[in-house]
């Protein structure tokens, strides 16, 4: 039995952490919710208990053997290290130490055994990333990757509850013909689609596009792996989906990747269309399984595959992954 601590609590990524700890029967001795100091006081909800939130400072993890953050990376910079201090493992869900070389950026069903030898800090990877990976190790392990190309189609979910206040009242509003002037987007999400996610740089890609690629050059182990991303902001409440085109190093069928990707752990093959039956945000809502579909050879490349995928960016894309990281440590004794 193991104390955790979960930073951020309070939040969608934080909130579903809990849950997923429930639901899997996470081994909780003490759970230990941390928020901002609004927040303190607050009482979450664990196991039908009310647990108290407590202020996240430098001496908030005394006896935690465990820590789930969910804070953003200026608070991952500032109390990570006073966590491991304290004799805690963390499980950080932001960006700040995902291209750390100490640091193992982690996908259970992919690299596990990047967690031995850490150093007391796991990087928990991009929301589009963790499900991307999922669906291309198979491929990669089988024949090889040479390049990627692609575009994702995010929820807004993935930007927080704002943005899903936004959108839905954005949609009342526009169907009523008295839209509301957006705050959280530099433009209307509602009936709109926005390839603006994060920050462009003088390369006119955005910060999210360079996370996808360099994230997933890290957890396949291929450095040289040439990845091209556009990321997209869509009119969804949750789940992400994307289209990838992969050029593989040695040729394979349509059919050959179907049986790969079936027998792959963390995947569900959703791929009948003639039959409409193909991965949807709306069908990956709530699931930790990455779904794939509308597998087939790419008609302008002799060895280019073609796939879609959706996933759930709260569970798979963030609290689900952290917990199934936890669970890998404990299981392989490197905790």
């Amino acid at each position: 039995m193991f104390n955790v601590a979960v930073v951020g609590a309070t939040g969608a990524v934080g909130s579903t952490m809990l849950r997923v700890l429930e639901e899997r029967g996470f081994p909780v001795t003490e759970l230990r919710p941390l928020a901002s100091a609004r927040s303190e006081g607050r009482a979450i909800d664990y196991l039908g208990q009310d647990r108290t939130v407590r202020t996240l400072t430098a001496d908030a993890f005394e006896g935690i053997q465990i820590a789930l953050f969910s804070a953003g990376s200026s608070r991952a910079k500032e109390f990570a290290p006073a966590a491991v201090e304290a004799g805690a493992v963390v499980i950080d869900n932001s960006s700040a130490y995902r291209m750390d070389p100490a640091v193992p950026l982690v996908v259970p069903e992919v690299n596990e055994k990047a967690l031995e030898g850490h150093g007391g800090i796991v990087a928990n990877p991009n929301c589009v990333a963790a499900p991307l990976v999922v669906a291309l190790k198979p491929l990669a392990d089988a024949v090889g990757l040479e390049r990627l190309v692609v575009s994702s189609y995010q929820s807004v979910s993935g930007t927080g509850q704002a943005a899903v206040t936004e959108l839905r009242e954005q949609s009342a509003g526009f169907l009523a013909g008295d839209e509301p002037e957006p705050s959280v987007y530099p433009h209307p999400i509602a009936f709109n689609v926005l390839p603006h996610i994060d920050t462009f740089d003088e390369s006119g890609y955005t910060g999210e596009e360079r996370k996808v690629a360099d994230e997933t050059r890290k957890m396949l182990g291929l450095p040289d792996l040439r990845v091209s991303a556009t990321c997209v902001r869509v009119p969804v409440i949750r789940a992400h989906s994307a289209a990838v085109h992969i050029e593989t190093t040695d040729a394979l069928t349509a059919d050959d990747a179907r049986r790969l990707l079936m027998a792959a752990p963390g995947v569900v093959l959703v791929d009948e269309p003639m039959q409409a039956r193909y991965p949807m945000p709306r069908d990956a809502f709530g699931r930790d399984e990455v779904l794939v579909g509308r597998i087939r050879e790419d008609s302008s490349h002799p060895r280019g595959l073609v796939l879609w995928l959706s996933s759930d960016n709260l569970r798979k894309g963030a609290a689900t992954n952290a917990v199934q990281i936890a669970e890998s440590l404990v299981t392989r004794g490197w905790l």
